[in-house]
């Protein structure tokens, strides 16, 4: 059998108000992800929230003696945190399945719906088994959430655009940790109830998620794989601003005639031809949740709290972090589609691992388990953190999302992809769940701890990840993994031709 797809090209488009509307709606998705990250760690630092469910961490924090490193070490705390991105390893296996049966739309529908149920009964809680219910719910909507936006994202963008338009998830995700530290610094003086103002606030933008759901189109992929070619046509004249999309339709077309040759694609999975995107798309999640990253987002005031920051002067620090997190991540949008994925992922590695490296080193030298840093230093590691958050932002950040969004073919892109969002959500309950244990423990060496992993990234990239800037999301078997020196040699199972599928128009029924 050969079936033949068409060689990168750029097809014909035009930004239009209506696909920049759709982009900004299915983002609020990232932004609900990235309110989940950062109010958790806002609320655990909170005298209200710590008194009525973990009142022997609130009694180990008045102890002016406590060992700093180990004041907030707790597993019912931890689990407090990571209890969501557990569930959403979990929900993300149904979403894959939701997002190929039913679209992306009705998925990011779901989540919207998961959201509001999880502020509900977070706010709500009365007891620990009821707010950890509620974090499970909210792991549901991020399950579902962080399968579809991407995925929807990269469907809909001209391939010209596609990464700066995938971005706009991780933008969104900036935008909702900067969001949750304003509303827990407004809320931290809210007593006794603040707590439940920051878990319900969430559903507010949920309410925006929801509403977008309503508004935006589904995918032209998304509509062929189900066999509705003529509604698939009317959308890709819709989002693209022309009539004459005949040869992207083509292309789509094409890769959804492989897919339907796939009955399993989890199990497709396993072939040799899909283990170069499968790789990547796993190493990556694992990479991006060991720079460290969310350890510092989800506790960034207790982490500031730890080098000697009181409690407002902590969550002021989150949010100085939070604004400078948005705004790298717009270098990025800029940067993405000029500069390419890899130059971004290996410049990144140098600056963050330089900042893990320092604030270890003045922690080691500086930091005792009792006392705290001098105004000085500690004021001199938040700028190291900010550099850290800096680089992060424009790399590792976005391209963790944007490159396994990207990469798998369409037979396998929602069970590939699938695999990542649970892949990401497993490291990231397991940094959440044993962060404050490792700090207790390492002391300052967990900041060594992540520089290396740093290191280890950085020579992954270099020899391993190829470049996808200007590649049609549906040529990257034939443009990118059938050509890299490395990864070519597992694509000699595949016994299907990308070629140019302009020679094979499809035939649209209306």
């Amino acid at each position: 059998m050969s079936i033949e797809i068409a060689e990168t090209e750029k097809f014909n488009s035009r930004i239009t108000a209506y696909v920049i509307v759709c982009w900004i709606l299915a983002a609020f998705g990232g932004l609900l992800f990235g309110y989940d990250i950062g109010i958790s760690g806002g609320v655990t630092a909170m005298e209200d929230f710590l008194e009525k469910f973990f009142p022997k961490v609130a009694e180990r924090k008045r102890h002016a003696k406590e060992d700093n490193y180990c004041k907030f070490d707790d597993q019912l705390l931890q689990l407090f945190t990571s209890s969501l991105y557990l569930s959403a390893l979990a929900s993300s296996f149904l979403a894959s399945i939701m997002c190929k049966k039913y679209g992306r739309k009705a998925t990011i529908l779901a989540a919207a719906v998961l959201f509001i149920l999880g502020a509900a009964v977070s706010g709500g809680a009365i007891d620990m088994k009821m707010l950890i219910f509620g974090r499970v719910i909210f792991g549901f909507g991020v399950g579902f959430g962080n399968e579809a936006v991407p995925l929807f994202l990269s469907e809909v963008a001209p391939v010209q655009h596609r990464g700066a338009v995938n971005i706009l998830f991780q933008l969104f995700v900036t935008i909702g940790i900067f969001i949750a530290n304003l509303v827990n610094y407004g809320t931290s003086k809210l007593h006794p109830f603040g707590w439940r103002v920051s878990l319900g606030f969430t559903g507010i933008p949920s309410c925006f998620l929801l509403l977008g759901g309503l508004i935006i189109t589904e995918t032209p992929a998304s509509l062929i794989e189900r066999g509705k070619d003529a509604k698939a046509t009317k959308v890709l004249k819709k989002i693209r601003g022309v009539d004459d999309v005949f040869a992207e339709f083509d292309q789509i077309k094409n890769a959804s005639e492989i897919a339907k040759t796939i009955k399993n694609p989890y199990k497709n999975l396993a072939k040799s031809s899909s283990v170069p995107p499968l790789i990547i798309a796993f190493s990556l999640q694992l990479f991006q949740q060991f720079t460290g990253i969310n350890a510092i987002m989800f506790y960034a005031p207790v982490l500031f709290q730890t080098i000697g920051f009181k409690n407002d002067a902590s969550l002021l620090s989150a949010i100085i972090t939070g604004i400078v997190n948005v705004f790298s991540t717009l270098i990025s949008i800029y940067l993405v589609d000029k500069s390419g994925r890899r130059k971004l992922l290996l410049v990144a590695c140098w600056i963050m691992f330089i900042s893990q490296a320092t604030i270890g080193g003045i922690l080691l030298v500086n930091l005792k388990p009792t006392g705290s840093l001098s105004g000085i230093e500690a004021k001199f590691v938040v700028v190291l953190v900010c550099l850290y958050v800096m680089a992060f932002a424009f790399s590792w950040g976005p391209l963790g999302w944007l490159i396994p969004s990207e990469t798998f073919p369409l037979e396998t892109r929602t069970a590939g992809f699938a695999v990542a969002v649970s892949s990401n959500m497993f490291f990231t309950f397991l940094v959440a769940q044993v962060f404050l244990t490792m700090l207790c423990q390492m002391h300052a060496y967990i900041f060594f701890f992540f520089a290396a992993w740093i290191l280890i990234m950085g020579v992954s990239v270099y020899f391993l990840l190829p470049e996808t800037k200007g590649v049609s999301i549906d040529a990257m078997v034939d443009q990118v993994w059938s050509k890299h020196p490395f990864w070519k040699r597992f694509m000699v199972e595949s016994n299907i031709t990308y070629a140019d599928s302009m020679h094979k128009p499809a035939v649209v029924t209306v």
